[in-house]
C-alpha cells in the first residue's frame, strides 16, 4: 500500500512539474528593447520586428466618432452633453466605470490572438495633471490606467506604443485632440512647457520597461484647413525636438516616434531637420487606397521616413488607425 502511494504521489509530482515547464515555455518574454537599425526595427535577439497591432482607441481620449455622435465630438462636448442630461456627478461616475471596463485584460488576450504583437495606446495628457478630467478634479490616475496596461501586455508578450493623443492646447486643431478649434500648442510656449514635463515625467517613470516599444509625442498635428497651416508646419520640427530633449534627459532606451503634419501625412516640414537621435521612428497615416508599397512609396521616398507605419481604412489586415 506504501509503494501504491508513492506511485501515485510520484506521478502528481511529474504531472505538475511537466505542466509548469509547458507552461513557462508557453508564456511569451518579453526582454531587452526594441532599437532601430535603418529602415528596421530590431528585437534584441537580432532579428527584425515588424509591427502588426491596434489601438485601445476612445479609452483614454473619448472621441464622438467612435460613440457615433454627430455633434459631440470630442471629449469636452460629449462630456458636457452628459453633464446636461444626467448631471455632473453621474457623470463623473460614468467615466471611472468607463475607465473600468472599456477596455480589459481580456481584449489584450483576444488582441494577442488575432496574431497582433503590438497596440497603440492613445492618452490625453490631462491624465497626467490635476486638470478636471474623466471623473477626476485632482490626482489623476494616468500612471495606474498605463500600468494596467504594461502588465497586461507583458502578460501576452505585446509590445506597447504610447501615443499622446491629445496635447496641451491641442496639436490638431481638430476634435481628435479635444482642442479649441485650432493647434495652440505650436503658439503657446506655456502649452509646450507641459508638453515636455509631461513627456519627461513618464519617460522617466518607464525608462526602464521594455515592453513600452516606443513613446508617440503626439498625434496628426496641424490640421490641413488652416491659412497659416504653412507657418505652423515649419514650427512642427522645433516641437519634436524639444520633446525629443525633454525624454532623453532621462530615457535614452525607447524609440520616439515623429509623424508628419496633414493627418501625419507630410513630411516635408522635417525633411531638412537631422534630430542627431538614433531611436526616432517616423509614422505616417495614410486613410484610404491599397496597401501596396506603391501606395505609400510617395510618403517614404519624399518624407526621410526611416519606419513608417501606415493606417489603411481599407485592408485586410487589423489597423493601427489615427
Amino acid at each position: 500500500m506504501k509503494n501504491l502511494w508513492l506511485c501515485i504521489l510520484l506521478f502528481f509530482c511529474t504531472v505538475m512539474i511537466s505542466c509548469n515547464s509547458e507552461k513557462q515555455e508557453t508564456e511569451p518574454q518579453v526582454t531587452g528593447f526594441i532599437t532601430v537599425d535603418g529602415p528596421d526595427l530590431m528585437l534584441p535577439d537580432g532579428s527584425k520586428f515588424f509591427i502588426k497591432g491596434t489601438n485601445l482607441g476612445n479609452w483614454l481620449n473619448p472621441e464622438g466618432y467612435m460613440f457615433r455622435f454627430n455633434k459631440a465630438n470630442s471629449y469636452r462636448f460629449i462630456n458636457d452633453m452628459f453633464c446636461e442630461m444626467v448631471g455632473p456627478d453621474f457623470a463623473a461616475e460614468f467615466w471611472r466605470a468607463f475607465k473600468d471596463n472599456y477596455i480589459t485584460r481580456e481584449d489584450l488576450r483576444f488582441i494577442k490572438r488575432t496574431g497582433s504583437n503590438t497596440v497603440r495606446l492613445p492618452f490625453h495628457y490631462k491624465l497626467f495633471t490635476d486638470e478636471d478630467y474623466m471623473g477626476l478634479t485632482a490626482n489623476q490616475d494616468g500612471f495606474a490606467r498605463v500600468d494596467s496596461v504594461v502588465n497586461w501586455c507583458r502578460e501576452e508578450g505585446l509590445y506597447l506604443i504610447l501615443d499622446m493623443h491629445d496635447a496641451p492646447g491641442g496639436q490638431t486643431g481638430d476634435n481628435i485632440d479635444d482642442s479649441y478649434g485650432y493647434p495652440w500648442l505650436f503658439e503657446s510656449e506655456t502649452s509646450q512647457q507641459l508638453y515636455c514635463d509631461i513627456w519627461k515625467k513618464i519617460a522617466d517613470y518607464y525608462k526602464n520597461e521594455p515592453i513600452i516599444l516606443g513613446y508617440e509625442l503626439f498625434n496628426e498635428p496641424i490640421a490641413p484647413y488652416f491659412d497659416n497651416m504653412e507657418e505652423l508646419n515649419g514650427k512642427l520640427a522645433h516641437v519634436y525636438q524639444i520633446g525629443i530633449e525633454a525624454i532623453r534627459e532621462v530615457d535614452n532606451n525607447h524609440i520616439i516616434l515623429l509623424g508628419g503634419s496633414q493627418w501625419n501625412g507630410n513630411f516635408n516640414p522635417l525633411r531638412n531637420r537631422p534630430f542627431n537621435d538614433d531611436k526616432i521612428m517616423y509614422t505616417c497615416h495614410r486613410y484610404g487606397g491599397e496597401p501596396t508599397v506603391e501606395a505609400i512609396r510617395d510618403l517614404s521616398s519624399s518624407a526621410i521616413v526611416s519606419i513608417c507605419r501606415c493606417t489603411w481604412e481599407r485592408s485586410g489586415t487589423i489597423p493601427m488607425s489615427g
